[in-house]
């Protein structure tokens, strides 16, 4: 069902402590009800870490990334990454060269569309779903401002698009930025650099 979704807001929240301890972000849409992203999930396996989005009338998401790389990070990075909406798998892929932020932008693609994510800022981040036959598309943005992010939607969305959009407010999108692309490249280097030495 596609339908066309007022802005809405979502806020940080926290709650339990310790082991316990929850964190993410949480807000409320009039047409799909409440949606909460956890991130990172609590870590229950060695060398993986996860966020999650649920609630509300739409689907469930995961973004898990594996590796030696996750015991030294906060939220999951684009590397070593698979992504969930509901039961399917999300095929991901980038051009990590990219010289403008829509070339280095993830191309995405879920249940026969095709969708492009890429960073405006180091806050903001927007989905696009291509047009096809049936459907012109959508477009979702979420700006990061303050201790908020907020949410529009052009077009009319389906319950996917925002999972798409929203699973990655639980995810380190540095390296889609031209700064961050720039640093994860000189970490690249120099790590070779340093294996090459032994």
């Amino acid at each position: 069902m596609h339908t066309t979704v007022t802005p809405f807001t979502l806020r940080p929240w926290r709650e339990g402590k310790g082991y316990e301890r929850k964190a993410g972000w949480q807000g409320a849409s009039v047409e799909f009800g409440e949606i909460t992203v956890e991130a990172p999930l609590r870590r229950t396996v060695p060398e993986v870490v996860m966020s999650e989005l649920r609630g509300g009338l739409v689907p469930p998401a995961s973004y898990e990334a594996r590796g030696i790389h996750t015991d030294v990070v906060r939220l999951p990075t684009l590397n070593r990454a698979t992504l969930r909406v509901g039961d399917a798998h999300v095929y991901v892929s980038r051009n990590r060269f990219g010289a403008t932020a829509r070339q280095r932008g993830l191309n995405l693609r879920y249940g026969g569309d095709r969708y492009r994510l890429w960073a405006v800022n180091r806050r903001s981040w927007m989905l696009t779903r291509e047009a096809d036959a049936e459907d012109p598309g959508v477009t979702v943005s979420v700006r990061g401002k303050r201790r908020q992010l907020d949410v529009t939607v052009a077009g009319r969305a389906a319950a996917a698009d925002l999972s798409l959009a929203l699973i990655f407010a639980g995810v380190d999108r540095a390296a889609l930025t031209r700064g961050g692309a720039v640093r994860a490249g000189f970490s690249r280097i120099t790590q070779f650099w340093a294996e090459s030495q032994y």
